[in-house]
This record gives structure tokens, C-alpha cells and sequence, in this order.
């Protein structure tokens, strides 16, 4: 069965060999994308459960109803901000439904603090799945499917 992510920010998303942080770079985390975005709101990218905010508000984890659980990494070495300049709108475990707002970044104050927005959105768990496909360009959140996999556990059958 084919699972979806859905871009959580409008932008262009790239790949993630393109951030400028090797831990990103290099997939130590994962694979997925990195988006520059275009506006400042981040929504769900699928139906599942907030399942870890940074106290710094630069990062969020949500476990999705697909088995997926992505990391949404808001900026490179945004956690230097301590929580400045992000709002958050939910909680760990709050439910959350595709194309919910779940944050909002001040754009106009990380880049006047020459902070880099390029935001990668990575799978954690991706040895539990095959074949992922991922698509780049321009994207807009909660409708521009980014990434696509298949269970590993379907995959065996």
C-alpha cells in the first residue's frame, strides 16, 4: 500500500543533499526533502499525532496514521533563536488531520538575522518502508505530494 507526505510548507522543495548541514545532507536522520518556503505557515502533511515539539520550536515530529514518522526541521541552526520567532499551535499528542496549521515561522525575522530557511522534511523511519519516490519543485502545503512509499511489511507478502 502506497503512503503519502504532502509538502507542510508552500515553496520549492529540493533535495535534502542540497542543505547546507551534514546531518541533513548526509541522511543521517533520513531521507525526504528540504523545502525554501514562500510562506510562513506549516501545516499537518498527513492524518496522525504530534509526537514531539523542540522546546525551541524549531523542530516538530509527527507520527502519521500511515506508519510514517517525519521530522519538519524549520530553518538551519534556527534553534539558536530559542523559540523566537515561531508560533506553534499544537502540543505533543495533539491530533492533527491533513492541511491543519501547526506552526507559523517570522520569515522576515530569521532572514534579517541571516538565519537559512531551507527546511527539510525527513522520513525517520525509513528502513521500515521500499521503493520511496520523491518529487520536487514548486509545492504548496498539505496538497503537493513530496515523498511516496510502500511498506516494508507489504512489500513481504
Amino acid at each position: 500500500m502506497e503512503r503519502k507526505v504532502y509538502s507542510p510548507i508552500t515553496g520549492r522543495a529540493v533535495s535534502v543533499t542540497e542543505v547546507p548541514d551534514e546531518v541533513f545532507s548526509g541522511k543521517v536522520l533520513g531521507d525526504g526533502v528540504a523545502v525554501y518556503p514562500e510562506s510562513p505557515f506549516v501545516l499537518a502533511p498527513f492524518d496522525g499525532v504530534i509526537s514531539n515539539i523542540a522546546r525551541t520550536l524549531h523542530a516538530i515530529c509527527i507520527t502519521g496514521d500511515n506508519g510514517i514518522e517525519l521530522l519538519i526541521h524549520l530553518g538551519i541552526d534556527t534553534v539558536k533563536l530559542n523559540g523566537k520567532g515561531f508560533t506553534c499551535y499544537v502540543e505533543d499528542g495533539s491530533r492533527v488531520r491533513r492541511g491543519d496549521r501547526i506552526m507559523k515561522m517570522d520569515l522576515k525575522l530569521f532572514k534579517s538575522n541571516n538565519f537559512r530557511m531551507i527546511s527539510p522534511c525527513i522520513i525517520t523511519n525509513l528502513a521500515d518502508f521500499t521503493n520511496p519516490k520523491i518529487r520536487l519543485g514548486e509545492v504548496t502545503a498539505a496538497q503537493s505530494e513530496i515523498i511516496s512509499c510502500e511498506s516494508a511489511e507489504a512489500a513481504d507478502d
